[in-house]
């Protein structure tokens, strides 16, 4: 028996989906989000063999996982501040939230100094929600081709995140069509609620956390 039934849930979940979709499922990653976990939580999801893991804040993920690195995919999901851009693109395999030229500058810059390059996914606001971070559909033509032209850089995916409240998949269906004409390969969408959706929208990863390590403990004040 696994040490995580909760992990082979969700990874029969999207092979489940994944197969009613006519794809494969190797074709969708299963990020796990580790972020404001208790480590007993994660643990269990770790030992039972899953080796991508997904967090919002750079700090917090060097504090649970430098000592822990070795055979790990790690995706930064959360807004990225430009005076942590140094720590990102020395900590990260992928950064998912690119979103604004202020950021692509200081991981350019960084991506120079380093010699590292994590693999960039850009962040669009498909809900055009003010509080939320994201480039707009409407300027995400112009924004990809702004990273590809000024930094040189190749653009591995889109990532959203659907308003609460609304149906996912025209959100899902959005991405995919600017992921589409930009030429872009991958999509991160779909979380706990959601995922088996985004599969069938053509998600080739998804980003659970509930599903997998039950809610996150209230922040201490």
């Amino acid at each position: 028996m696994s040490a995580s039934p909760a992990l082979d849930d969700v990874l029969a979940r999207i092979a489940s989906a994944a197969e009613a979709a006519g794809r494969a499922r190797t074709d969708v990653t299963l990020v796990a989000v580790s972020k404001q976990q208790a480590w007993e939580k994660v643990a269990p999801v770790l030992a039972a063999g899953q080796t991508v893991f997904g967090e919002n804040r750079v700090q917090e993920a060097m504090e649970r996982w430098t000592e822990r690195r070795a055979g790990i995919e790690l995706r930064l999901i959360g807004p990225l501040q430009s005076n942590k851009a140094r720590e990102a693109v020395a900590f990260f395999d992928v950064i998912e939230s690119v979103d604004r030229e202020k950021i692509a500058q200081a991981l350019a810059e960084e991506v120079q100094k380093q010699a590292k390059a994590p693999r960039l996914y850009v962040q669009v606001n498909t809900g055009e929600e003010p509080q939320k971070a994201g480039v707009i559909p409407s300027d995400a033509d112009g924004f990809i081709t702004g990273l590809r032209r000024t930094h040189g850089f190749e653009i591995e995916g889109l990532m959203c995140i659907p308003p609460v409240g609304e149906p996912a998949g025209p959100h899902f269906a959005l991405l995919a069509a600017i992921a589409a004409r930009n030429g872009v390969p991958k999509l991160s969408m779909g979380m706990s609620d959601d995922f088996e959706t985004a599969v069938r929208f053509g998600a080739t990863s998804v980003r659970v956390g509930s599903a997998l390590f039950g809610g996150r403990a209230p922040p201490q004040a």
